[in-house]
């Protein structure tokens, strides 16, 4: 099996989620207990100066940097564990010195496999506005919808306010199922949980739909990657 490398600290919680989601789901999918695991924690604040500025270049260049040092220490394939970096995914990828795995090719996959056709999308302000997961999707003939501008900004404030840094209130959790029960009324069939914090808050609570979580979606697909 081959070493598994992430691109962590985007943030610390959702790193030590895949950590662990590596670890529990490696005998089901992957056929090992043990799979070799290789951790760059990376500067999240200089990360969000660039994305707060608009800099994809400099963003792909650091995650290229980032991605050339887990090859260095003995990845041979690797995930950028959080959602929002993968806006530059198309520069990274053809530079990076070992393979990577797309979280939102991956989330796709799963959407399909699913026969789900309208996907919800939360995730941050620079998720929300890029285009790369209604590109991915729209592809394969999948639609994304996007919550109005005003829960836009709500999840986006509570991610980088309060779920980055690990702090998971009973009403912040309240507020993001709102949001998904408007996003219902807009005739989705299934809500992605395009932040990994959002699982973290998420992860148990009932819905009407079924909820993508795209930790354990990426998870998996890494696994699978790591074995082929």
């Amino acid at each position: 099996m081959k070493t598994i490398g992430i691109v962590g600290g985007i943030g610390p919680e959702s790193t030590i989620d895949y950590y662990r989601l590596l670890l529990a789901r490696a005998a089901e999918v992957a056929g090992t207990k043990s799979p070799q695991i290789v951790i760059n924690s990376v500067d999240y604040w200089e990360l969000r100066r660039l994305l707060d500025v608009g800099d994809d270049a400099g963003l792909a260049d650091m995650l290229v940097r980032d991605v050339d040092v887990l090859a260095r220490a003995g990845a041979e394939v690797a995930i950028i564990a959080a959602n929002t970096p993968h806006l530059v995914f198309d520069r990274v990828q053809p530079r990076a010195a070992i393979p990577l795995v797309s979280i939102v090719e991956a989330t796709r996959d799963a959407a399909e496999a699913q026969g789900l056709r309208r996907l919800g999308l939360l995730g941050t302000k620079y998720t929300a506005q890029a285009r790369f997961f209604p590109d991915v999707f729209a592809a394969r003939g999948l639609e994304i919808v996007m919550p109005p501008h005003d829960d836009v900004m709500y999840v986006h404030e509570k991610y980088v306010g309060e779920l980055v840094e690990g702090r998971f209130l009973d009403s912040t959790r309240e507020g993001l199922v709102a949001v998904m029960q408007r996003l219902r009324g807009r005739g989705v069939d299934g809500v992605i949980l395009g932040g990994t914090e959002l699982p973290l808050i998420l992860r148990d609570v009932p819905f009407a739909l079924p909820l993508l979580d795209t930790t354990r979606i990426h998870v998996d697909a890494a696994l699978r990657a790591a074995t082929a």
